[in-house]
């Protein structure tokens, strides 16, 4: 379409200074008007050409490093925009530096000595509050906080269920009644006090270190998977702290999880209310154990409902979790300190 503006001539025979003025106004209007109409051509093409928001991980989470130097989060986990780094000497160009907990030493000196202004440090753990120490030497120090809680600013849960179409249930062939994996085994631990008193009612097939019976990486699941009921107890009870003997060693095995850990309505928020088995449900363990033996193959069959539409994603790469840290940039407030870590995660 062809724009023009009719000129007023002056009686010399050239255009007036208002006719100009106009022209020109209406000119800058045209021009506006092309960004509003094509905004890919503004500020929606700058931002593809940004450069990618670059995480340091002041040190691995895990004793083996794996290769980050691709461009992993894209490629892996199609997150784009997001380079993972190792190497200390980029400390200056990292907007976010993640620090976990487990490799944190007691004292500040292995720190970077200064914060850059804008760049974030992220303080990362899996563990409980009952497992985790020190936590007091660390206040004012961090920005974010990364762990299983789900308040925190970048959550990474063990696992969780996802939609899936293919309406089966698939129940492996069953040889015994419960399992156990177990390799820290310490009487003081709550979960030690119910196992002691649970198997006066009903025999535990037990696995693991602590009973002398590891179980290798490819023969933990098919191990499992021929008890009907697992013992997916916590080392410690903790508002969130749902590990892998609920996602893996139960639910991705194939079958039913007896819980010890948070409270019921706590479990409900990751998982189906029926899909699970809590110690607490129960007056007594006697009670409990009574339940597992006589519980017939139609009442077990309904503890797989959720298979009709959820499988379980587990959480294991910790190159998936930091690429996390990405999505979640754009909406973590700024500037902000953690005044009392230890407050916080024993809350």
């Amino acid at each position: 379409m062809s724009w023009a503006l009719p000129l007023r001539c002056s009686p010399w025979g050239r255009p007036g200074l208002k006719t100009l003025v106009a022209a020109g106004v209406f000119v800058i209007i045209l021009w506006n008007l092309r960004f509003f109409l094509n905004p890919s051509n503004g500020s929606g093409e700058d931002s593809k050409h940004r450069e990618p928001l670059v995480i340091l991980v002041w040190e691995w989470p895990s004793k083996q490093v794996p290769n980050i130097s691709r461009d992993v989060c894209h490629e892996l986990y199609s997150i784009p925009g997001c380079q993972l780094t190792t190497e200390r000497q980029l400390l200056h160009q990292a907007n976010v530096v993640v620090f976990p907990h487990s490799r944190l030493q007691p004292r500040r000196d292995k720190l970077p000595k200064e914060r850059l202004p804008g760049q974030n440090w992220v303080w990362v753990s899996l563990e409980s509050p009952s497992n985790t120490r020190a936590l007091a030497a660390w206040n004012q120090t961090f920005n974010w906080v990364m762990t299983y809680r789900q308040d925190s600013d970048i959550f990474i849960p063990y696992g969780k269920l996802v939609l899936n179409r293919s309406a089966t249930v698939n129940i492996p062939a069953k040889t015994n009644l419960v399992s156990w994996v177990i390799s820290n085994y310490q009487r003081t631990q709550k979960r030690a006090e119910v196992y002691k008193n649970l198997s006066k009612y009903l025999h535990v097939n037990i696995y693991g270190k602590a009973n002398n019976k590891p179980l290798c990486k490819d023969c933990l699941l098919p191990t499992i998977s021929k008890s009907k009921f697992y013992l997916a107890f916590e080392n410690s009870i903790h508002r969130d702290y749902i590990t892998e003997k609920l996602w893996r060693n139960s639910l991705l095995a194939g079958t039913v999880p007896v819980v010890l850990g948070p409270p019921r309505a706590n479990y409900e928020q990751f998982v189906p209310a029926d899909s699970f088995i809590h110690v607490n449900d129960f007056a007594s363990l006697e009670e409990l154990a009574t339940f597992l033996k006589t519980m017939n193959s139609s009442r077990y069959r309904q503890f797989f409902a959720w298979q009709r539409k959820f499988s379980v994603k587990l959480y294991t790469d910790w190159r998936e979790r930091i690429c996390a840290i990405c999505t979640a940039y754009p909406h973590l407030p700024q500037g902000r300190l953690y005044p009392d870590l230890q407050s916080w995660f024993n809350s």
